[in-house]
Formats: structure tokens, C-alpha cells, sequence
């Protein structure tokens, strides 16, 4: 039996919270991850886990052993980048991920730019507007816009964004231009549904500190920030998005931000990390890197507001 390959399929499982999901994570079938886990279990004389048509539950036993065995591979990862040369040179693959606007415009120049100083330095770019998990995902780095939950991950805040709340000027000569956010209650609404909730149906008053309630449903429900930017554009209806998302469009004068007044503080925005031991130099050189030039950029966009 293969004892790294089996703690890995165990914390695959653990992780996942399934046979079946891990399966699909690993691309192996779950009968031959059952039979692993079996063979484990038997070669440690100690069931690990207990396994209902429900859940999978750790026993105590496989409580304290999966503990050690992230340890145990964390440690292996490590040697394995040291002997590489990754601790020594900055070398290797590069896995980062952001949301998906904010990632083609602002991350991907950093990156092609970053690519031409360092050779020996491959990027996988992983452009999603959900929230990737940087462990069970493998990933090495992401740009998060929002607050952050406590947790063990090392975070660089680069800077903030504002959430603004715009319309078409044709729009706005139909229905008006809304002075306080109980005009917006007449107002058709295009909405995003993406990581960081967009505050429809209550907006905070950053003067009064009340709250006043908003339509109960979009005219208009998307799932990318572009589309809902294009559709506001086509008087669909009031957005409210990051300001990066509609920069180019209030720049054009194709959209008009109202209400600045009633807007939420600015969401931060961070470089995040897991915090496992000795950082490669290929993370730290991108951290170096990308740090300066993507505050420069955000701070751009708000010397522009």
C-alpha cells in the first residue's frame, strides 16, 4: 500500500465531505477509494471512519489522524518544492486566482508583465466571481474584494472600491433623478449575483445611519457584472455595482452614478495566501510584484471618482 497516496485520498474525502465528490476531485473511481481507505484502516488497526448513506463522520481515532497526516504531507510538499529549487529560486508553476472582471483588467497585465521578468515561472490564472477555496482548490494566491473572515490565511490589503449606485441618463430623464434611497422603491432594478452581495433591498445611509427598503424583485437578474453594467446602459434599469465594473461606461457617459451620498464604506480588497511554513520565492517574487502595482491601480480609480 502506498501510505502517501492513501492519506491523500482520506483528506480528499474528508475535505469533500464524500466518497463520491472526492472521486470526482481525484478522477478515481470510489470503489478503489473505499479499498484504499479500508487498506489504511487495516494497516493501522483503527477504523477512521464511519460511513452512513448520508455522511461520512470522523471517528476520534480518524479525527487525531488526519490532523497528523496534513501535517505529515504539508511537510512531504515542502521538501519536495525545497528540493525543486522553489525555495532556493523563483521556479515553478503559479496558480492565482480573482473575480473575473477585475481579474482581466487589472491582474492579467500584472501577470504578462510579471511572466517576462521571471522565466522559469509558469501562471495558471483562475478567473471566477465566486469565492475559490485556495487549499482544497490548490491555488496559490487570490485577490479577494470584501471583508474578510477570520481564518488562517495571510492577507496584503492593496486597497479599497467603492459600490456605486448608476443608471442610463435616458433612464434617469424618465423617471427622475432619485434624491434618497425611498425614490428607488418606483425604480426598476438590474441586479448581479456575484461573491460580494450587491445591497438592493437595503441601503445604508451614511449620514443618518438608517436603513430604507428596496424593491422586492429585479427587473433583470444576472450573473456576470458586465451584463448587468450593458443592460443599465439599455435602460433596463438602476445597478449597483463595483466602481471598477462601470468605470469605462460613467467615464463614456453611458451611465450616471446617483445617491453618492447613501453609499456603503468602500469594500477592501486583499492578496490572500495560505500560511503554510517557508513561502515559496515564486509567491513571494509575485507578492513583491503585484502589490505595488495593484495599489497604483486602485488608487487611480479613486483619484478618478
Amino acid at each position: 500500500m502506498d501510505r502517501f497516496e492513501a492519506m491523500s485520498m482520506l483528506l480528499e474525502v474528508v475535505d469533500k465531505g464524500s466518497l463520491s465528490a472526492a472521486g470526482r476531485a481525484l478522477r478515481v473511481p470510489v470503489p478503489t477509494l473505499s479499498r484504499k481507505i479500508s487498506e489504511l484502516e487495516a494497516s493501522l488497526g483503527a477504523r477512521l471512519l464511519i460511513r452512513t448513506t448520508r455522511k461520512l463522520t470522523l471517528t476520534d481515532a480518524g479525527a487525531t489522524y488526519v490532523a497528523a497526516a496534513r501535517r505529515i504531507l504539508e511537510q512531504v510538499e515542502d521538501a519536495e518544492r525545497e528540493a525543486a529549487g522553489e525555495f532556493t529560486a523563483p521556479k515553478g508553476e503559479l496558480v492565482i486566482t480573482a473575480p473575473v472582471m477585475f481579474g482581466r483588467l487589472h491582474v492579467l497585465p500584472i501577470v504578462i508583465d510579471f511572466l517576462a521578468l521571471f522565466p522559469e515561472i509558469n501562471i495558471r490564472l483562475l478567473l471566477a466571481d465566486r469565492n475559490v477555496h485556495l487549499v482544497d482548490d490548490h491555488v496559490d494566491m487570490a485577490v479577494r474584494i470584501g471583508q474578510l473572515p477570520d481564518s488562517a490565511l495571510v492577507a496584503t490589503r492593496i486597497g479599497s472600491m467603492r459600490m456605486v449606485t448608476c443608471a442610463s441618463p435616458a433612464l434617469l430623464a424618465v423617471d427622475g433623478v432619485p434624491q434618497t434611497p425611498e425614490d428607488l422603491r418606483r425604480m426598476p432594478w438590474v441586479t448581479f449575483e456575484g461573491p460580494i452581495p450587491s445591497p438592493i433591498r437595503h441601503m445604508l445611509s451614511a449620514g443618518s445611519g438608517t436603513t430604507a427598503g428596496m424593491i422586492a424583485a429585479p427587473r433583470l437578474s444576472v450573473s456576470t457584472a458586465e451584463a448587468a453594467a450593458e443592460a443599465a446602459m439599455r435602460n433596463v434599469g438602476v445597478t449597483r455595482l463595483l466602481h471598477y465594473q462601470v468605470e469605462d461606461a460613467i467615464k463614456a457617459g453611458a451611465l450616471r452614478i446617483i445617491l453618492e451620498s447613501f453609499e456603503p464604506e468602500p469594500a477592501p480588497i486583499h492578496l490572500i495566501h495560505a500560511a503554510r511554513g517557508q513561502m515559496p520565492l515564486k509567491m513571494r517574487s509575485f507578492l513583491d510584484f503585484a502589490t505595488p502595482r495593484l495599489r497604483q491601480a486602485l488608487g487611480r480609480i479613486s483619484s478618478a471618482t
